[in-house]
């Protein structure tokens, strides 16, 4: 068995081992199922490095040397389709589409042509050049901004620029005079190894993806609470905690607002539990659709929710947390209306979480007693009602009452 072959075995092995943990992955973990995608383009890269180990043997080495070719060619391409559907995006089915179409035409038109010319290498690589981009294309796209996409989408561009080299690797050593000859060539040891680490290269960085969206689908799954979508106490401190970290170091003012049912108990022991559950998910839906878009939400337990906005001062998130006031009756009329109280502060100097909850719920304490629906702002160690007679002035006209 010459070196090329060995590697050709190396890489069937490698693509094999590749498939199996990908469809693994998706089987035994179904909220995974996307990585089903990367398990069958796996599977149809195999068929490159079996045909090409089987060509010197066959009596129809055409058709396996076919097969060779528009196996890698659709794996490449597929990788770009599996990527977009892992992330439930939209593929690009059009340039995938279009280099499909044009790599076929090619590998027609050039199939007589002499193989160890720079221009049948060209030709020959140019599809496959264009689908390694395009699937760096595509996972940058997906997310540009984690270090896992990075260094997969480079991986996808240094394929394309060893498809672009072996042309002239191909001239300089020669490729053999037909794709029978070609395993026994120096050119195939050093295409197949550069190909097959490579390939190694993004299928190992490929599975930390699949492995760390995993993950966190199932740590978002532990830290939501089931009955009103938003964040459970343990996945609110563990987000809190990174957001006063981050804000700490900018000099970032953090707010946060504390939000009580009115009346609760007397809901479920009047129209039952299944009601008041009810009434807690339309408050969770509320919050959801409500709540500024950098803030963090949680229910604290019971009908007890709470709402962190980094980069707000207490008067903002005060505003905030009006609008879900003022909208807690309409969100959950169609049980039975019920409105929320309210408490709001913001943190002061190297105070922690726990200590600007409470203040917040020494606010919202001071909400209840006052009546309850209504939201008050805790500062100086002393709550202040929403009463425009009350409230800092400037905030006077900014909700709607």
């Amino acid at each position: 068995m010459s070196g090329a072959e060995i590697v050709l075995v190396t890489n069937i092995a490698v693509a094999s081992m590749f498939a199996a943990s990908y469809l693994i992955v998706a089987l035994t973990n179904w909220s995974q199922r996307g990585a089903l995608w990367f398990g069958a383009t796996y599977l149809v890269g195999l068929i490159s490095p079996v045909s090409d180990f089987i060509v010197p043997l066959s009596n129809v080495p055409s058709l396996f040397e076919w097969l060779s070719y528009t196996s890698f060619l659709c794996a490449t391409l597929a990788m770009s389709a599996s990527f977009s559907m892992f992330y439930r995006r939209q593929a690009p089915w059009g340039a995938i589409l279009a280099i499909f179409i044009g790599g076929i035409l090619t590998r027609a038109w050039i199939w007589e042509w002499p193989r160890d010319t720079l221009g049948y290498g060209f030709a020959y690589q140019l599809p496959l050049i264009c689908s390694s981009l395009l699937a760096a294309r595509t996972v940058i796209r997906s997310d540009g901004r984690t270090g896992f996409h990075v260094a997969l989408a480079c991986v996808f561009g240094a394929v394309a620029v060893n498809l672009a080299v072996k042309p002239f690797l191909a001239a300089a050593l020669g490729s053999g005079a037909t794709l029978s000859a070609y395993t026994s060539t120096t050119y195939a040891l050093l295409s197949q190894a550069s190909t097959g680490i490579l390939l190694l290269a993004a299928g190992m960085i490929l599975m930390l993806i699949v492995a760390q969206r995993a993950i966190t689908a199932s740590q978002l799954a532990s830290e939501t609470d089931q009955l009103s979508g938003v964040a459970n106490r343990r996945g609110f401190d563990r987000q809190a905690q990174d957001i006063l970290a981050r804000a700490a170091h900018r000099g970032q003012a953090v707010s946060v607002a504390v939000f009580d049912l009115d009346r609760f108990k007397q809901i479920n022991d009047t129209f039952g539990h299944q009601t008041g559950d009810a009434v807690i998910a339309a408050f969770g839906a509320l919050l959801r659709g409500s709540a500024p878009p950098s803030a963090i939400v949680g229910r604290m337990g019971g009908e007890e929710f709470a709402m962190l906005v980094p980069g707000s001062k207490a008067p903002d998130t005060w505003v905030d947390a009006e609008t879900i006031r003022m909208g807690a009756l309409r969100a959950t009329r169609e049980t039975i209306a019920a409105t929320v109280s309210g408490g709001v502060a913001e943190r002061r100097a190297g105070e922690t979480l726990a200590e600007m909850m409470r203040r917040a719920d020494q606010a919202l304490y001071q909400a209840k007693s006052e009546g309850r629906d209504r939201v008050c702002v805790q500062a100086d160690d002393e709550a202040v009602e929403d009463d425009a007679s009350n409230v800092v002035p400037f905030l006077r006209g900014r909700v709607a009452v």
